[in-house]
Order: structure tokens, then C-alpha cells, then sequence
């Protein structure tokens, strides 16, 4: 491409900058754009991947189709496939009709998958079949459906890091890696930076009716000098909320301010080392280490309920055993609101108009009240009981509570007391 040329696509797409790398990613799109290879853009976060699917998509003979970008980290799991390949009506619970999915309906167009990284192992296979024949099926369906897309791809995590910790399939990463354009950081690029500030300033100060920003020398290299991490999606947020705060509305006799170095400083980040670009296999790495904590949480808690368990199991024993100390403590240790003599059993039974707990299957209730009652107070005494009950003063559903049988099995029981 000549100089010309370059510099009227960069004026269409709005890309700003001169750099080689720059340059030679762009014209890598346009070289590729009138045929149907897949492609696999790479770079960081921020760098401006998405303007390389919108070339191929408007200088190929594609350019009448439709076009989708599709961000795969944003989708959940669980509906991904749907997303991508459509489901049937009732293939799942809320599908109340059939939808048809991206494959389907850019049939003809270019389908941008970003983020293609964070896509399932499962849907990696679906995606596979699509690029090598074109065929997918919906979600809850058995027919298999063509489709006619070219696909470009966008990472900003080293695939075949993935590939080597099995997150990613090998066979899926040469099949989308067959023209591969990378997008360079916006610290690779210094140069480019102050052009790009100055274009942002023009277009805040043309959008909330301010002067436009401009720099001094001193600002200008602080600016390139500045790592940003976030790449050209931080320098823009950074020339707007300059612009929001520090530039004077539109006034009769200027329609310019200035910063210098010590205002821009306080919007510049400070340099730490967790400000920086991780590479990619160090994003691999954290994501690897933060799944194996959330593993050893969960079997953590796990242990906990099952701790917690057993304890209520032993204590439930305990409290069974008429022997036990903890149960059957001496008669002078016994509070004198808890002597048998200080009340009668039979103010503890339901009265006649008193309604008992509903029991929506009364066969099955009954058997699991007769098998819990065996499990549970086999060797419980009357008087265990009487003690319970005067322990919470009466209150049958406590004391049936802390012994573990139903109130209607503790109805039972004080029958007894009160018959025998």
C-alpha cells in the first residue's frame, strides 16, 4: 500500500498513529480481506483489535453481509452455545421459541469472536466443526444446518499457553491461527501517543463544549514516558476527564488551555509494578492459582458441614442416653423449675380444639416418624422427656427439637406419660 493509500484507510476507520507495527498490521487486513482465511488478532487489552475485523469486513466481498462482534469472556457458559449456534423452542427452561444464533444469522457477513480465549472446551469443538465444514446444530436440536461466515478472532491471552495447560484445543488454535496480525502496545508505539492525545482532546472539547487541551513540552514527555498499561483505552479516558475537569468552557477570547506537567501528573497513574501489562502466560497463571483456591475453599467448607454434622449426630446420642452426665445429672443439680413434681405432664398435651401440624402424606410421614423415632429415642426414657420439656417451659416444639423427633411422635409420647 502507498503512504496515500494507508493514510485514507486510517482517516475511514479513525486509527490514528504512524508507527511500523501499526502499519504493517493494517496492511496485513487489507491483503487478507478479499479471501476467506481466518484470522487470529493478538494483542493486549486496549490496543484497538476491534478496527482489524471491521477492514477485513468492509475491503472484502463481504462487505453487503452482516457483521457481529461477539465478545465470548461476556457470555455466560451456559448460554454461549445458544448465543453462537441458536437453540430450539423447550431445549431448555426459558426457551420459549426458537432462536436463531450468530452463525446463523451472519450466514453470508463476517463474524467477529473476541475474547475467543475464554471460550469453553465444549463450544471450542462446535466451533471447530463450523470452520472446517461449515455445519453446526442448535441447542436441543438433531438437524444439522450450514452456514457460510468468515470468522476473525481476537485474544489478548497467549493461546498456546492455554494450549499446553489443556484449557485450549490445539487442533482449534492452528485452524484460527492461520493468518495471524498483531496488534502493538501503545507504549511500543511512543510516538503515536501525543498524536492520539491531541485527536481525543479535539473530540472532548467538540462534545462537551470546552477549550482543547494542550500540552507543554514537560507534559508531552510525561505522557510518552507513561507505560499504559491500559493502552490507548486508558490515554482516552485520561484526555477526557482532563478535558471534563480542567478545561474552561468556551469563552470570546481563547479556545485553548494548557496543562503542564504538574496537572497532568495528578491524572497520570503512579508507576508500581502491578500498574504494568502482565503477560500473558502470567494471566494463565493467576487464573490457573485462583480456580485451585476456589477449589480448596469449597472442599473446606465442605469438611466444615460435614464436621458440623457429626457433632449434631454426637450430640443428638448423647442426649438419648439416659446414663449420660450431660443428661441425667444429679437430682440436687437439677434447677428447682425443673423438679418433676413442679409440674403436670398433662398441661403439656395439645388441647382439643388445638390444631396439629399439617402432614401432607400421612402414611409416609408416619413411617418416617416410627423409622426416626427407632433411630433416635430407642432408648429415651419418660422422664428424659419430662425433663426436656420442662427445660424449655413447656414449649413442645423446642423440646421436641433438641430431642429430634417430630411434635407429633412427642404427642405420642406424653400420651404415655399422662395414660400410664
Amino acid at each position: 500500500m502507498t503512504n496515500q493509500e494507508l493514510q485514507t484507510l486510517k482517516n475511514k476507520f479513525d486509527i490514528i498513529g504512524n508507527d511500523p507495527a501499526l502499519n504493517r498490521a493494517l496492511e496485513i487486513a487489507v491483503a487478507v480481506a478479499p479471501t476467506d482465511i481466518t484470522v487470529l488478532v493478538t494483542g493486549e487489552s486496549g490496543v484497538g483489535k476491534e478496527n482489524i475485523p471491521k477492514i477485513i469486513h468492509q475491503m472484502g466481498r463481504r462487505k453487503n453481509g452482516k457483521y457481529f462482534a461477539v465478545n465470548c469472556g461476556a457470555i455466560p457458559e451456559g448460554t454461549i452455545d445458544s448465543e453462537l449456534f441458536g437453540h430450539e423452542k423447550g431445549s431448555f427452561t426459558g426457551a420459549n421459541e426458537m432462536r436463531r444464533g450468530y452463525f446463523e444469522e451472519a450466514d453470508g457477513g463476517t463474524l467477529f469472536l473476541d475474547e475467543i480465549g475464554e471460550l469453553p472446551l465444549a463450544s471450542q469443538a462446535k466451533l471447530l466443526r463450523v470452520l472446517q465444514s461449515g455445519e453446526f446444530i442448535r441447542v436441543g436440536s438433531s438437524k444439522v444446518l450450514k452456514t457460510d461466515v468468515r470468522v476473525v478472532a481476537a485474544t489478548n491471552v497467549n493461546l498456546m499457553h492455554a494450549v499446553s495447560k489443556g484449557k485450549f484445543r490445539e487442533d482449534l488454535y492452528y485452524r484460527l491461527n492461520a493468518v495471524s496480525i498483531k496488534m502493538p502496545a501503545l507504549r511500543e508505539r511512543p510516538a503515536d501517543i501525543n498524536l492520539l492525545f491531541r485527536k481525543f482532546a479535539s473530540d472532548f472539547s467538540a462534545k462537551y463544549g470546552v477549550c482543547k487541551v494542550s500540552l507543554t513540552e514537560d507534559a508531552s514527555i510525561l505522557l510518552r514516558k507513561y507505560r499504559w498499561p491500559g493502552n490507548i483505552r486508558q490515554l482516552k479516558n485520561v484526555a477526557e476527564t482532563i478535558s471534563a475537569l480542567e478545561s474552561a468552557r468556551l469563552s470570546g477570547y481563547t479556545d485553548k488551555c494548557t496543562i503542564d506537567v504538574d496537572v497532568l501528573s495528578r491524572y497520570i497513574p503512579k508507576e508500581e509494578p502491578n500498574l504494568l501489562p502482565a503477560k500473558s502466560t502470567a494471566y494463565q497463571d493467576t487464573a490457573e492459582a485462583a480456580g485451585e483456591r476456589e477449589a480448596i475453599i469449597r472442599m473446606l467448607l465442605q469438611l466444615k458441614q460435614d464436621v458440623d454434622y457429626l457433632k449434631d449426630v454426637v450430640a443428638k446420642a448423647g442426649l438419648a442416653r439416659p446414663s449420660a452426665p450431660a443428661i441425667a445429672a444429679p437430682q440436687d443439680s437439677v434447677p428447682e423449675w425443673h423438679q418433676p413434681d413442679m409440674m403436670d405432664p398433662g398441661q403439656f398435651m395439645p388441647m382439643e380444639d388445638e390444631v396439629l401440624p399439617p402432614e401432607e402424606d400421612p402414611e409416609e410421614q408416619d413411617f418416617q416418624e416410627r423409622e426416626h423415632e427407632d433411630m433416635s429415642i430407642r432408648t429415651a426414657s419418660l422422664e428424659l422427656i419430662e425433663k426436656v420439656l420442662r427445660k424449655h417451659g413447656g414449649n413442645r416444639k423446642a423440646a421436641a427439637a433438641e430431642l429430634g423427633i417430630s411434635e407429633r411422635t412427642l404427642y405420642r409420647k406424653l400420651k404415655q406419660i399422662t395414660d400410664k
